[in-house]
């Protein structure tokens, strides 16, 4: 039993879990700086996320242990439910900074869309394999259209517009991926923005529309809209080469920095460890990334190729996100760095979609 044990831990690509085991403990460790900062620390957060951890992490042995292919046998059904579960929660979902998106249930939160989004990517999965060879007919392009566009609409109809992007953003990396015409790329491109102009008129909050405005012009109310993109530069800045050291950052210590444990955990990593951290951060990520390829390029069959690249494309989208609107360069999102943000719901579907891709890499004895 023992040597099948050993011989087990022989076949895990460690190459593709240390970069984000390492990148979970850099988040867990933000939390726990993230508390010290008063005379009776709240470890509640950091608590938490070390019980999502423990759930993601057997949730990601789980997966592994499941033959991949089983996931395309439920696709049509985990869409349906996750659907369910994005309108269900417009009606008995709790409501948060003006974004009803959450069930709760012992003090624990659910949120749906994050769900939806690596569900999205199995569906499309097995759309694209299902009809091999006819990828650029219209039927497969309205399909793949439909599955995407339902899930969107309901993130923006909570509104959770961050979330939104990510869903259409893999629709369109499908559809990237699998070459699509050009006539029918820029149907998409078209709809696309006709779509925005309707969100923008009908969809939009005032607040959200602020949002945009200030990221086109963040001069125009530095203490104001655009007081939390403001803060994040400061202490990315003020983070230098080593950073300020654990517990030790104004910015995010002292609460100038709004949000340091979910949407600005970057800029306080920025700040704790200076450029050396954001380093280490980009160095563990581009190291996931680069694996996910390899694995993704040497897959024996399309619907594994394209779980390894659909799962990577939210790693990477929601990254850029992130790290963008905390430097400044894009709207802030709401949407959390993987694995590194505080949350339970993403964090624990992403350690699972981790570990389908062991799986993968397992049956397949990929090189």
């Amino acid at each position: 039993m023992i040597k099948n044990y050993l011989r087990y831990l022989k076949k895990i690509d460690w190459l593709l879990l240390a970069p984000v085991m390492l990148l979970t403990v850099l988040g867990i460790a933000s939390l726990y700086t993230g508390a010290l900062n008063v005379e009776n620390p709240d470890w509640t957060l950091f608590n938490k996320q070390l019980i999502f951890f423990v759930i993601g992490f057997a949730a990601m042995i789980f997966a592994s242990a499941v033959d991949y292919r089983v996931w395309k046998s439920y696709s049509m059904i985990l869409y349906l439910g996750s659907i369910i579960l994005l309108a269900a929660v417009l009606v008995w979902g709790a409501t948060i900074r003006g974004t009803t998106g959450w069930f709760y249930f012992f003090g624990f939160g659910l949120q749906p869309v994050e769900l939806a989004k690596f569900i999205l990517v199995i569906s499309l999965a097995y759309i694209y394999t299902k009809r091999k060879g006819r990828e650029n007919e219209p039927g497969t392009i309205l399909r793949v259209a439909i599955l995407t566009v339902i899930p969107a609409v309901l993130a923006m109809l909570q509104p959770d517009f961050g979330s939104a992007a990510v869903i259409l953003a893999i629709g369109l990396g499908f559809f990237c991926l699998l070459s699509m015409k050009s006539k029918y790329l820029i149907i998409l491109l078209i709809a696309l923005v006709i779509l925005t102009m309707l969100a923008w008129d009908f969809l939009l909050l005032d607040y959200q529309k602020t949002r945009i405005s200030t990221f086109l012009n963040p001069l125009s109310d530095p203490l104001g809209k655009g007081y939390n993109v403001r803060q994040s530069v400061i202490a990315i800045g003020s983070g230098q080469l080593l950073g300020r050291g654990l517990g030790l950052g104004t910015q995010s210590q002292l609460r100038f920095l709004p949000e340091t444990q979910t949407d600005f955990i970057f800029a306080t990593i920025a700040e704790t460890l200076g450029f050396l951290g954001v380093v280490l951060v980009i160095g563990l990520f581009l190291a996931l990334f680069l694996r996910l390829m390899l694995i993704m390029r040497k897959a024996r069959d399309d619907f594994s190729c394209y779980l390894v690249y659909g799962f990577g494309f939210i790693f990477f989208v929601q990254m850029v996100i992130n790290v963008g609107m905390n430097m400044g360069l894009l709207p802030v999102a709401g949407l959390s760095l993987p694995f590194v943000s505080y949350g339970g719901s993403f964090l624990i579907v992403a350690m699972f979609a981790v570990g389908v891709v062991v799986n993968i890499r397992l049956k397949q004895k990929i090189i």
